[in-house]
């Protein structure tokens, strides 16, 4: 019986994650706002991937709530789209201008995570490197995202004209060669989870140059690039990179480090 049970948990899951991509009438970034911003010692900020919505996210969503964390997401979608069409640098501005929007209005928030799928782990990086938000961020936690761009992109090419981040994503594309450019900014941790086994963000096109002093690191797991979202193994792994940040930042929560013993 608990094996039905785990099985019909995991199949409503999947089924969650594949209805953040095909709900073409916008419902997958409608989602319900649960976050307190006013109590919100440990902010996790959410960025999905392309052509996806925030409902991609809803399973990572719920456990770290369970766990303890302000998580929220944004809506990143084009002006009467579904789908977010635009470049990886303006996509970064809009997260930067949200973000700031939230700090403004609640001034006692802790500092900042980013956990970023696919594209959104490079939105995140843009963000964080190019665009002033290591001042607002304690860590980047990216899944599956192609910092040295992907060739699977190149059969996407066709789609190119919806959206131009494909391009971006390509192998030593001017995107990818300008965002590796420079220092990673000191101070912010950055770990890039991949996996040899993801065929859209194809190894080792996830694995960064680790430098930094420890602070950039690569973390391997066994998933597809869907499982990034929804395997159990990966969260242990992401809630294992959260920890060191959370303890640096507010007062650890007993019952996280109780569970990290």
């Amino acid at each position: 019986m608990n094996r039905l049970a785990w099985g019909y948990r995991r199949v409503r899951q999947q089924l969650r994650h594949l209805r953040g991509h095909f709900e073409l009438d916008g419902r997958g970034n409608r989602i319900t706002r649960r976050t307190d911003f006013a109590k919100c010692d440990n902010p996790v900020l959410l960025l999905y991937g392309v052509f996806a919505t925030r409902r991609t996210m809803e399973v990572l969503e719920r456990r770290l709530r369970r766990d303890g964390y302000c998580v929220f997401s944004l809506d990143l979608s084009a002006p009467g789209r579904v789908f977010d069409t635009r470049g990886i640098e303006q996509l970064a501005e809009l997260v930067r201008a949200k973000v700031e929007r939230i700090y403004s209005r609640y001034r006692d928030m802790g500092t900042l995570t980013i956990i970023g799928h696919s594209k959104g782990g490079l939105i995140g990086t843009y963000y964080v490197k190019r665009l002033g938000g290591h001042e607002r961020t304690r860590a980047l936690v990216t899944l599956g995202t192609p910092h040295n761009g992907t060739p699977s992109t190149w059969l996407a090419l066709p789609m190119a004209v919806l959206d131009r981040s494909i391009l971006q994503m390509t192998p030593r594309s001017a995107f990818v060669r300008q965002l590796q450019d420079g220092p990673w900014p000191a101070k912010v941790r950055f770990t890039s989870v991949f996996s040899r086994r993801d065929r859209l963000t194809v190894y080792p096109a996830a694995v960064l140059e680790a430098s930094g002093g420890g602070l950039v690191r690569n973390v391997e797991v066994d998933c597809s690039h869907r499982g990034f979202l929804v395997r159990k193994r990966v969260y242990d792994a992401i809630l294992r990179e959260l920890q060191p940040a959370q303890a640096a930042n507010a007062p650890a929560r007993t019952a996280l480090a109780e569970e990290a013993s």
